[in-house]
This record gives C-alpha cells, sequence and structure tokens, in this order.
C-alpha cells in the first residue's frame, strides 16, 4: 500500500517537473508545434472531403472545370501538408535534441555536487547510464511524440464531427470499439511504466559492470577470468532482453486489440453503409467520404499506442532523473553559510566521533591540534582510521559527533567552495586522467604560470623521468596514467597538488608507490614543499614521516600515542614496535 502510495508521488513529481522545467519554458516553441500540426492536419482532411465531390457531383455530372478545381485543391493541400511535416520534424527534433544535451549537463552538474557517500555506494557506470541514458526518452515531450500526440487527438475530434454529419449511425457503431480500445489502453500503459523505470535500473546496472570490467581488464587477464565476466555480462544483457520482451509483448497485444477491433468496426459499417446505399439513405461519395474520414479517426487512436510507449519511457526517464535531481548536494546545507577568502591553516579536532553505517565508530572521540605549518603524521596499521581523519580534515565527510575546526571555525559551516579552493589533497588512489602530464598536473591550478608549473614539476621530480619521453611533459598517459609506473604517477599527483599551493595539505599514503630513488628525492624536498602549509602525511612507510611535528598513532579508531619521532621511540610502544618490525623488513 505504502509503496504504491510513493510510487504514485514519485509520478506526479515528475509530470510537475515536467511541465515546469521542461514543458513551459519551450511554451512559444510548442504552440507553434502545435499550430504547425493543426494546419497539416486539417490539410489532410481536404482529401476526404473532396472524394465525396468527385463521385457524387464531378463524375456523375462530367463536370471538368470542378474537377480542375478539385486538383487544385487537393494539390495545395498536399503542399501544405508536406511543407508543415518537415518545418514540425525539423523545428521540434532539434529542440528535443538540444534538450537532452541539457539534461544531461544539469544531471551531470547536480550528481558531481552529490556528497563523497554516494559515490561510495554507486558505480561509476550506473552513473553514467543515470547521465546518458535517463533522459533520451524526454526528448518525446518536446519533439514530435507529444506534438503528434495532441495532432492526433485534434484530428481524431475534428474526424468525429465529419463523421457525425454524414451519418450519426454508422458513427455510434464506430464508438463501441474505440471506447474498448481507449480503456484497455489506459491499462496496458499503466502496466508499461513501471517496466520502463525497470529497465533503466537494469540497463544502469550491466553498464556500471561493463565499466569496471573493462577498467580492470589487467585484474581480468591476470586471473584468466575472462570466461567468468562474459558469462556475468551476458547474464545482465539478458535481463534487459527479458524486460524489453515483457515490454514488446504488452504493446504488440494492443497493437494486436486495435487491429482487431478497428476489423470489426470496418466490417459493422461495410455492412450497415452498404444497406444505407441500397435503401437510398447515403450516396456512394458520402460513403466514400464517411471511409476517409474513418481512417483520419482510427490512425491516430492507433498511432497512440506507439506514442503512448514514448511518453510512458519518457516519464519513468523522468522518475529517476527526480530521484537525482531531489538528493541534497554538498553545499545545500543551510547552515554552510561562512566564507574564508585567505586561509591561515589551524585545524582542530575535538571530540570527532565518525561511523560510515551509524552502528560502528571507525573514530572515538578523536582530539588533536594541528597548528598552521606543521606536519601532522597519521599511522597505524591498516583500517585503524588513519584515511577517515584526512577524509574528515578534507570535508569529504562530517563527523557524527564532535567538531572539526578551521581556523576556529566550525567546518561543517564552512562554504565547501571557499574552503576547497585552498585545500590540496594527494590520495592513496592516484587517479589521473587521460590526457598528457602536463594537462594533469595544470588541474591543479589551470590559470597557473608555466613558470609555476615548472617549478611544481622540479619540486616533484617529475621532470626526472618526463625528460625520458620523446613528448616531455606533452606525453600522452592514457586512460588512468596507465603508461606511467606507480612511482611516476605518485609523483605527477604531488606536482598537482604543489600547483595547487594549497594553505591545506593532505598526502594519504602520497609515497607509497614510489621506488627507494624516488622515495629519497621526495625526502630531500619535504621541507620545502611543506612549508607554509598545514599538512597531514599518511604513510605505512615510517621513515617518510621522521620530520614530522606530531605523530598520531591510531589503532581502532583512537589516538593510543603522540609526539615526535625521537619521543615516540623512547616510550617503546606501540610507534616503536611499528618502526623497528619495518626496519627488520
Amino acid at each position: 500500500m505504502n509503496q504504491n502510495k510513493k510510487s504514485k508521488k514519485v509520478s506526479l513529481s515528475s509530470i510537475r517537473h515536467a511541465f515546469k522545467t521542461i514543458v513551459w519554458p519551450r511554451r512559444k516553441l510548442l504552440g507553434l508545434g502545435l499550430v504547425l500540426i493543426f494546419i497539416n492536419r486539417a490539410a489532410g482532411l481536404v482529401l476526404p472531403g473532396a472524394s465525396k465531390y468527385l463521385i457524387d457531383d464531378v463524375i456523375k455530372n462530367a463536370d471538368m472545370q470542378m474537377l480542375k478545381w478539385l486538383l487544385i485543391i487537393v494539390g495545395v493541400a498536399l503542399l501544405v501538408q508536406s511543407t508543415t511535416s518537415f518545418s514540425l520534424t525539423r523545428l521540434l527534433s532539434v529542440e528535443a535534441q538540444h534538450l537532452i544535451s541539457q539534461l544531461r549537463s544539469q544531471m551531470q552538474k547536480h550528481i558531481i555536487h552529490l556528497p563523497i557517500g554516494y559515490f561510495d555506494n554507486t558505480k561509476a557506470g550506473v552513473l553514467v547510464s543515470r547521465i546518458m541514458t535517463d533522459v533520451e526518452g524526454v526528448r518525446n515531450l518536446v519533439g514530435t511524440g507529444l506534438v503528434q500526440l495532441i495532432g492526433g487527438i485534434l484530428t481524431a475530434i475534428a474526424s468525429f464531427f465529419l463523421l457525425i454529419r454524414i451519418s450519426p449511425l454508422m458513427t455510434l457503431y464506430t464508438l463501441v470499439p474505440l471506447i474498448i480500445f481507449g480503456l484497455i489502453s489506459l491499462k496496458a500503459f499503466g502496466y508499461i511504466r513501471p517496466i520502463f523505470r525497470k529497465r533503466g535500473e537494469i540497463n544502469a546496472d550491466v553498464t556500471g559492470r561493463l565499466t569496471e570490467s573493462l577498467s580492470g581488464i589487467r585484474v581480468i587477464k591476470g586471473f584468466n577470468a575472462e570466461t567468468h565476466e562474459i558469462s556475468v555480462f551476458a547474464g545482465g544483457v539478458d535481463r534487459i532482453f527479458q524486460n524489453v520482451k515483457k515490454s514488446l509483448t504488452t504493446t504488440s497485444l494492443v497493437t494486436s486489440l486495435a487491429t482487431l477491433l478497428m476489423g470489426a468496426a470496418s466490417l459493422m459499417i461495410m455492412g450497415l453503409g452498404g444497406s444505407m446505399i441500397i435503401d437510398g439513405k447515403m450516396t456512394i461519395g458520402d460513403f466514400f467520404a464517411f471511409t476517409l474520414y474513418l481512417g483520419f479517426l482510427v490512425a491516430p487512436i492507433l498511432q497512440m499506442s506507439n506514442i503512448g510507449s514514448q511518453i510512458t519511457e519518457a516519464f519513468a526517464g523522468l522518475d529517476r532523473m527526480d530521484e537525482i535531481l531531489s538528493m541534497a548536494q554538498e553545499d545545500d546545507n543551510p547552515e554552510r553559510t561562512i566564507s574564508i577568502e585567505k586561509l591561515k591553516g589551524d585545524v582542530s579536532f575535538q571530540n570527532v566521533t565518525f561511523s560510515y553505517d551509524g552502528k560502528e565508530n571507525v573514530l572515538k572521540q578523536i582530539s588533536f591540534e594541528a597548528p598552521a605549518g606543521t606536519v601532522t603524521a597519521l599511522v597505524g596499521s591498516s583500517g585503524s582510521g588513519k584515511t577517515t581523519i584526512a577524509g574528515l580534515a578534507a570535508s569529504f565527510m562530517a563527523p557524527n559527533a564532535g567538531k572539526v575546526l578551521v581556523d576556529g571555525q566550525d567546518l561543517s559551516k564552512l562554504r565547501l567552495e571557499s574552503y576547497r579552493s585552498q585545500l590540496g589533497v594527494v590520495l592513496q588512489d592516484d587517479f589521473l586522467f587521460e590526457g598528457t602530464i602536463r594537462e594533469n598536473i595544470q588541474f591543479g591550478n589551470l590559470q597557473a604560470s608555466e613558470a609555476q608549473l615548472l617549478q611544481a614539476v622540479e619540486a616533484a621530480h617529475v621532470k626526472e623521468f618526463a625528460d625520458r619521453f620523446e613528448d616531455g611533459l606533452d606525453t600522452l598517459i592514457g586512460e588512468r596514467g596507465v603508461k606511467l609506473s606507480g612511482g611516476q604517477r605518485q609523483r605527477v599527483a604531488i606536482a598537482r597538488a604543489l600547483l595547487a599551493d594549497p594553505k591545506v595539505l593532505i598526502l594519504d599514503e602520497a609515497t607509497s608507490n614510489l621506488d627507494t630513488e624516488s622515495e629519497l628525492f621526495i625526502q630531500q624536498s619535504l621541507d620545502q614543499l611543506l612549508k607554509g602549509r598545514t599538512t597531514f602525511v599518511i604513510a605505512h612507510r615510517l621513515s617518510t614521516i621522521r620530520r614530522a611535528d606530531q605523530i598520531l598513532v591510531i589503532e581502532n579508531g583512537e589516538i593510543v600515542e603522540r609526539g615526535t619521532h625521537d619521543e615516540l621511540i623512547q616510550k617503546q610502544g606501540r610507534y616503536h614496535q611499528l618502526y623497528t618490525y619495518q626496519a627488520r623488513i
């Protein structure tokens, strides 16, 4: 019961959203389209009307003058019909494609501003499908689909009155099967809509898995898992097929039923009309015109099965779009009102508790100070909470309890754009975009000068390996930087963060992929690189953080030790254990 109510609510929301943001802003264009479709359908009614006069007057009276005028009128009507048809398709189809591009941009803009937690729980391929595929069907609200639906209704109404004018009795006989068809069609489209919604979900899942498998092709081949992936994808494709088969079966059933009912109506009209002609109650011209007008009444109704499916698909896509667009964005929090133009960099954690699932706390009552310009190192075993602390400092998440303060301001109340414009991150997953080395470094600061770029390249020792390539910094590195080694990718990511010149810098496993020589390069320039920045360094290699201003040892979400390297070594506690264990290795 509740589920049905929820579904209905989503549908009404989609209709309101469609009218407010899609139909109403294009009311002039759609109005012009309706005028064109009205002219088009009116011109189409000329031929049936002319046929009556052709049979009853021209042929009967051998009137050549009237024949000439009939041919001229019908010819002009055909010219008007073809011109308006072209104009209608050209006008609305182009606008429909423009609408699709706008909706895709709107979806991408909204999704990219959603919280990090949403991306953690949603496949990238699913999001690609939501952006690229869900909006496709919406074109029918602006394209020829909606206008043809309205035009078909107008044509059917006009034909209906013309049919009554010729023979009310015969018209009455045609209404019975049409009403039956209309009721069945409404029921069928109500059944199809959830199928279209489900198809969008299945498409997203299959696209998501396909994207993952193509990105992880080295893992698949490395474990000889091609057969498994082929089987998984084939299963997903079959799910899409079963869904399409279900909708096609319903649509074809409606179409077949329409053919049967219309055939029955034609049989009744043939019998009734034939008897009326024999009795002298109807002329042959009237009967011929009635039959043609009936075609104009029936054709739009038959088309409605196809157009109705398109409109149904459009609203199913709108339902899925509305699910995304109704999600609160990161900066939608009304409490985020504070902007900091120039960050000093004092960071303070005050009794911070955090949980990803709302059940098990990953961090428990964490408190520490990270004064501006200092380096705070976070060490501990995997899963202890180091990366979570870094994520909170980067404002990727918000504490469940306690506060993270930046320059004395609650981070949860700062405008994210204001804070992140002065933040730099080098994450454990050193993500690089397809393009050149230069483009990936410039991503940190698109307005940076060439001198600033080269300074960052030098400081992160990117130049050391870039010079080996024929194109230097303009070398294409492939998707996710696949043509570079792990250490090289890491140094490009560090250079990108340096070029951003942030006040708060987070290095999450920033030296984990560096070979001994590269790590030495980075270590030699750490003092220069981190000067004037509040830096959080996370590393399993404890040798990279020996000169940190403070080291926090995290275990099970709590700070068990804190101090400098020398102080913690003298304590011979957990840090001493970790350090001496690595020294043996």
